[in-house]
């Protein structure tokens, strides 16, 4: 396509930017692959049913980690991979989006373009923003405009297509994505006058009704009116029956985390506070300081305390490794980041104590597995590990009850800590849910 100088005039690209106002798409898959940005480096190409990662180096396990290939038998071992090897090959086609795909801006080039940002809806003609052209004074140029896997001006298209932009002029060649996508409609809370409305505290408990109601009891010493929701799957259920206390019924022996998503469900205010059934409130239990902290940083999930002086916190370190094999994990205690900007004492981290503060949208979204019934809490951060922000403080503190009930102790300790079966099938959930060769708990 040829243009006179004329119409170039501030190297505007008229022509192409009328063209692209018809661009219109029916679907945006996200999974586009590395091939798509091959041709402007002239780099081997690679088959679009494997992704990048089925090509990189296998990751080097943490000293002192738990190698899980040896922890199956053979016969076992093969069948979990072979079926995990076909798992990750779908969660690499959902996950992966042209936005993950690296893409290097050519020297010295005279085309410029949106390198991301451009958003365009479905079926809605869309101007591509701040294509120009920088040459050298000439009469004409020929500059060529197309799309990979997506269609230009028809009324018609195929379902099922991604727009990826090629614009080349003379030897020069850029590749720029355009992302298809409805804006997002905001889901807000209200956060009304008082902790009332902006806190709700939440526990699961488990036969011990004596602690539970020790924990009512110094919850209404701070916070009188505030809600509080207990998911409940003892074998024989007590009601507790008090004002702004919802306790739901579970099937008995349901487990630790099915019980934190059936009453984390049930949350209708921004914020939730977790707490164990044997925990009490008490002077230094100021969970406005928490909220506090969440609100001048918007983009933190999670928020942990400290329990009776205990912070437990740790970072979570991990190599992708290849499809094949599978990742390392480092799950390590005390591990940290950096400090949370303007409150002394808190940092970022991975994972935190039993005890602490989330935005109730972002664990709504991501959920507890229900198959960790007993022993469960590293589990969740791990799942959450690249999607969830967290960070902990040590100025907020719970304390931890001495007294128990010794008929609700005996019958609880029989439930408490789990065989070998169990470890088994969290190695096993490990090993396929995350992908993992080999892991270390530090």
């Amino acid at each position: 396509m040829t243009f006179n100088l004329d119409h170039l005039k501030g190297g505007l690209f008229a022509v192409i930017l009328l063209v692209l106002f018809y661009l219109v798409i029916f679907y945006n898959r996200s999974s586009i692959m590395a091939e798509d940005f091959i041709q402007l480096y002239q780099t081997p190409r690679v088959s679009p049913s494997r992704s990048a990662a089925a090509t990189s180096s296998p990751c080097t396990c943490f000293e002192r980690s738990t190698i899980f290939k040896d922890r199956f038998p053979e016969k076992e071992y093969a069948e979990l991979a072979s079926r995990r090897a076909k798992e990750i090959q779908s969660y690499k086609a959902r996950t992966t989006s042209v936005l993950s795909e690296l893409l290097l801006a050519a020297p010295n080039t005279p085309l410029q373009y949106p390198i991301q940002g451009f958003n365009a809806r479905p079926l809605t003609p869309t101007l591509i923003p701040g294509l120009r052209l920088f040459p050298e004074q000439r009469k004409s140029y020929r500059v060529t405009l197309q799309a990979s896997r997506g269609v230009l001006t028809t009324e018609t298209p195929p379902a099922d297509v991604d727009v990826l932009v090629t614009l080349s002029y003379e030897h020069h060649k850029v590749v720029f994505p355009v992302t298809i996508k409805l804006p997002k409609v905001p889901v807000m809370f209200d956060m009304g006058k008082d902790i009332n409305s902006q806190v709700t505290i939440v526990t699961k408990t488990f036969i011990r009704y004596y602690n539970l109601r020790m924990l009512i009891k110094s919850i209404r010493e701070f916070y009188p009116n505030i809600t509080i929701i207990i998911a409940d799957d003892s074998f024989e259920p007590q009601r507790v029956t008090e004002d702004n206390i919802l306790q739901y019924i579970m099937p008995p022996g349901q487990g630790w985390f099915a019980g934190r998503n059936l009453a984390i469900s049930q949350v209708m205010t921004k914020y939730f506070l977790w707490v164990d059934d044997d925990y009490e409130f008490t002077e230094k239990t100021t969970i406005e300081k928490m909220v506090e902290v969440m609100e001048a940083n918007p983009e933190l999930d999670v928020l942990g305390g400290s329990v009776k002086g205990n912070r437990f916190f740790f970072s979570v370190i991990y190599e992708e490794g290849n499809e094949i094999e599978g990742g390392c994990l480092y799950r390590k205690s005390g591990g940290r980041f950096q400090h949370l900007p303007g409150f002394p004492g808190c940092y970022l981290v991975s994972g935190v104590v039993n005890f602490f503060m989330a935005r109730t949208d972002s664990l709504q979204k991501t959920g507890f597995d229900p198959r960790l019934r007993r022993v469960a809490h590293s589990e969740y951060f791990i799942d959450g590990a690249g999607s969830l922000m967290v960070a902990s403080c040590g100025d907020v503190i719970v304390g931890h009850q001495t007294n128990k009930s010794k008929e609700d102790a005996a019958r609880y300790a029989r439930y408490r800590n789990p065989g070998r079966d169990d470890w088994m099938f969290k190695d096993r959930l490990l090993f396929f849910k995350n992908n993992l060769k080999c892991m270390r708990w530090g």
